[in-house]
This record gives structure tokens, C-alpha cells and sequence, in this order.
């Protein structure tokens, strides 16, 4: 299946309906960066809210572009706020949610929804998930799933009435008009097998050496690893053998360029 990313004239991803506001933050959530926020205490500045699990590659791969509207538009007014959900063992932990966010240089605030009580308030649908509410509280833009990038800056732009260019991509998958084919579905466990795709990562617990095809590295922390990069979407084998002291909780395919011709 291929997914053709066709450039069109830029819209915001406007609400399905006149007027959402944005839930309030959980009673007695934890928060990493910051002693907590409420969200009526933000009314008067655009509010970016990011659902993430650092357990998840389309999450790992949207976050380098959060963090840089986080230092793009924090000045200008815009508020970031990472809200962390998790998906596998490892990141029901806050103890690793506090190394992961410090190891993967998120600065931002983040809310530990460890119960998915704003997961469920919001209706969400999965991870990466970001939600742009405006100054009023108002739901602005919102996109499921890694992409529109583009889309969601100039709707970050046009709230504070900045007009600047959008950062460019920072992976050939990511540029508008771009075809990518669909990657295998996650398989659970440390799969071996035939895959298409673009990248494969590791959803890893533990310590201890991993080989991948036959090479060896070593895994010094919890979460998810890449393991594997083409240049454009490809059919391959992987195989997989776990040291002492490992746990694979699932293998995840991403998205790459449609093959060339």
C-alpha cells in the first residue's frame, strides 16, 4: 500500500466541530521539568499538547520536531506540553520516564498520564498525537500519527502571528508530496522474519547485548532502539538473538520512501 503525501495548498486540520476546549490537566498527575500546570492558567497563549510514549518509534521520530517548535516558538508565547502514555512495560515506570525524557533532551513539560485519565478525557486514538489549542482554549489543529509537520508549524505560526519558515524535514520520508509504502505491522517479541520497510526498532528491557543480523551492540537502557535504516522502503530478513538479561517486548516497523521507478 502506498501513502502519496501530495503537496497541497496548506489548511489547518480545523476541529469537527465549532468549538472544543481543551480538558483540564489530572488532579495529582506527575509532572517532569515543572512543578505541574493547569490548563485554565494558560488561557492567553497557544498551548501545544503532545501524547507520546518513549517506548514508541513514531514517537521517538515526532520528537525531534516538537522540541524545536518548543525552541522556535517558546519565546513568541507557545506552550508545549509532552503527555506521556504508556504503551509497553518499560514506560509504566516514572523513574524511566524521568531518564528517558533527560536522555532524549525533552525540556518541555511533561504530564504522566501513567492511567490515561487525559488520554480518555481527550478521546485520544494513539501515539503520536498532538492537539494545538488556541488562546481562548480553543482546539485549533490537531493531527494523529506522525507527519504534516509542515501543517502543524504554520498553525503554530499563524496563532502567534509569526510568520517564519518551516523547519525542514529531517528525514526524506518526512517532506511533503513524498510516497511511502506501508511497513510491516509490530510484531510482539523479539521477532526473526521477512519485514518491509523503511526502519526497524526494538521495544527493549534490560541490559546486555543484542545481535542483530549477526552484529553485536549493546543495550545500556529501557526503551525503544533502532536497529535498522534504509534509504527508501525494502523487503529484508531480520534476525534477532537476545544476551542474558534482555527483554524484547515487540518489534516495530516504520515507513520509508516508496521504492524508486
Amino acid at each position: 500500500m502506498l501513502d502519496d503525501r501530495s503537496e497541497v495548498p496548506w489548511q489547518p486540520m480545523r476541529a469537527p466541530v465549532a468549538e472544543i476546549f481543551a480538558p483540564s490537566f489530572p488532579l495529582g498527575a506527575s509532572w517532569i521539568n515543572v512543578a505541574g500546570l493547569r490548563m485554565d492558567k494558560q488561557l492567553g497563549r497557544p498551548v501545544l499538547v503532545e501524547f507520546w510514549d518513549f517506548c514508541r518509534a513514531s514517537s521517538v521520530r515526532t520528537l525531534p520536531y516538537v522540541r524545536a517548535w518548543h525552541e522556535r516558538y517558546g519565546p513568541d508565547g507557545l506552550r508545549v506540553v509532552g503527555v506521556h502514555c504508556p504503551g509497553f512495560p518499560p514506560s509504566h515506570e516514572l523513574d524511566s520516564v524521568r531518564a528517558a525524557a533527560e536522555r532524549l533532551g525533552v525540556e518541555y513539560a511533561v504530564c504522566v498520564d501513567g492511567e490515561f485519565a487525559l488520554w480518555r478525557e481527550y478521546g485520544n486514538r494513539g501515539w503520536p498525537a498532538r492537539y494545538l489549542w488556541d488562546q481562548e482554549g480553543k482546539l485549533h489543529h490537531f493531527h494523529y500519527g506522525e507527519g504534516a509537520y509542515e501543517e502543524t508549524e504554520r498553525a503554530i505560526g499563524e496563532l502567534l502571528g509569526v510568520t517564519r519558515e518551516p523547519l525542514a524535514p529531517l528525514r526524506p520520508e518526512d517532506a511533503p508530496g513524498v510516497v511511502v509504502a506501508a511497513p510491516t505491522p509490530d510484531q510482539p517479541g523479539a521477532y526473526s522474519g521477512p519485514y518491509e520497510a523503511g526502519a526497524v526498532w526494538a521495544v527493549l528491557d534490560g541490559r546486555g547485548e543484542l545481535r542483530v543480523n549477526g552484529r553485536a551492540r549493546q543495550i545500556e537502557y529501557a526503551g525503544c532502539h533502532l536497529l535498522i535504516e534504509h534509504d527508501r522502503h525494502v523487503a529484508a530478513e531480520l534476525r534477532l538473538a537476545l544476551g542474558t538479561g534482555l527483554t524484547c517486548h515487540a518489534v516495530c516497523f516504520t515507513a520509508g520512501r516508496a521504492p524508486a521507478g
